[in-house]
């Protein structure tokens, strides 16, 4: 399985910008989630948002909600960040990744720990001028 991260770039605050991450492996996407993570310069990774692949429904981080959105394309086999409003703040390196999804009572939140994710992308910049 490989993840591949794309569409970072400079983009000036108030701006927009939507990345993308594909993934190799149809089967793969059925049982698992798909979030993005991020980690700017000298901070720990942080958790930005989160999709069911199989049913769609999406969880945020509080920094994020209401700007951000997740979706997904399965005949492409990728998911997309869609970011509007940036802040200088959101400048950092976004990250992709999958983790397995266990049981279906599982919550969501429980996707915002780093630790559930069994695979990562390689992650892309992006970087908000004020």
């Amino acid at each position: 399985v490989q993840l591949q991260a794309s569409g970072g770039g400079l983009v000036q605050a108030g701006g927009s910008l939507r990345l993308s991450c594909e993934v190799s492996g149809r089967a793969f996407l059925s049982s698992h989630v798909m979030g993005w993570f991020r980690q700017a310069p000298g901070k720990e990774r942080i958790f930005v948002g989160v999709i069911s692949w199989s049913r769609g429904t999406t969880h945020y981080g509080d920094s994020v909600k209401g700007r951000f959105t997740i979706s997904r394309d399965n005949a492409k086999n990728t998911m997309y960040l869609q970011m509007d409003s940036l802040k200088p703040e959101d400048t950092a390196v976004y990250y992709c990744a999958a983790a397995p999804v266990r049981s279906v009572t599982t919550p969501m939140t429980r996707f915002e720990s780093e630790s559930v994710y069994d695979y990562w992308g390689q992650g892309t910049q992006v970087t908000v001028s004020s």
